[in-house]
């Protein structure tokens, strides 16, 4: 008979990892429904893939005038890999909230989440997600929004803690193996998740095939292709009480030392911790984060 081991590898603020792999999730869990209309934005579940079971919520802004193609934006969103959607309450309120603010059509990717999907699986399915949506630049795909109202000269790629650094791992893979037709403007983390020098214990559990602290893919500092990332423009949003406040930092400083020809900007949060904007989203520090990411995603 099967037996299960209750010793504990790992606990994060929201699930706890045991040694047999197994994961207990405390929050992230819960969801709300797709929306036909709230404060001006509606939303929408989607499979991108029946057959790995990867899918979306896509947030559409009010439209005034529909003959304008607006900015398309594709989100990945946070919770240590391992928790959270874009289902959940926290990250469809933010989702709508950039809808709402920087008048962008958002596809926020449900990727497969570890332990029961190690990464890179996450890697793998926020890719096909964005090679999913921009095939919809010829206007003949099978989302009705993408194809009506998303413009594909101006995308941008962005995610929070642990979704920057899946979207910065989208956007570098974009430039090093191009991506057909459409053009990846931009990229906003907000409160990245990277990896330093040093060894981290949830990727040692997650990511069975890191080759360490300085794997490219978790540290991007170490990666020799940094220079070839696949946008313009980069802003960088870390917050002064972040526990990755200087690994937000050392991205910023690594990418500027690149080589790579764009512009990366960087906007510090005084006295605010890891994903503040997230918990207490009415603050005015909160509105002052999402007015700045939605002047930078309207800057094409």
């Amino acid at each position: 008979m099967d037996q299960t081991s209750d010793e504990e590898a790992l606990e994060f603020t929201n699930f706890r990892i045991f040694e047999d792999g197994r994961i207990e999730r405390f929050s992230g869990e819960e969801t709300v429904p797709p929306s036909p209309e709230s404060e001006g934005v509606r939303s929408k579940d989607i499979v991108i893939s029946p057959e790995s079971g990867l899918s979306a919520r896509l947030f559409l802004p009010q439209i005034s005038d529909p003959t304008r193609k607006l900015p398309f934006l594709v989100f990945c969103h946070g919770g240590a890999f391992c928790a959270q959607s874009p289902f959940s309450p926290l990250y469809t309120n933010h989702a709508a909230s950039l809808a709402a603010e920087a008048n962008i059509l958002v596809l926020s990717v449900h990727y497969r989440r570890p332990p029961e999907h190690p990464l890179p699986i996450a890697y793998e399915d926020a890719w096909g997600a964005i090679q999913w949506a921009t095939a919809h630049s010829d206007g003949n795909g099978p989302e009705s929004w993408l194809n009506r109202y998303a413009d594909f000269q101006r995308v941008f790629v962005g995610g929070a803690s642990a979704g920057a650094n899946i979207a910065h791992n989208v956007v570098l893979r974009a430039g090093v193996d191009g991506l057909s037709g459409p053009r990846i403007v931009g990229m906003v983390l907000f409160h990245p998740f990277f990896g330093n020098d040093k060894p981290d214990k949830l990727l040692e559990i997650i990511f069975p095939t890191c080759d360490g602290p300085n794997d490219p893919r978790a540290n991007p500092g170490s990666d020799p292709n940094l220079g070839r990332m696949g946008c313009s423009r980069v802003l960088v949003l870390v917050a002064e009480n972040d526990f990755l406040r200087d690994r937000g930092w050392g991205y910023y400083e690594a990418l500027k030392k690149s080589g790579w020809s764009g512009v990366v900007e960087i906007v510090e949060t005084e006295g605010e911790g890891h994903v503040f904007h997230l918990f207490n989203p009415e603050s005015g520090k909160a509105q002052a984060l999402t007015k700045r990411a939605a002047a930078f995603l309207n800057l094409a």
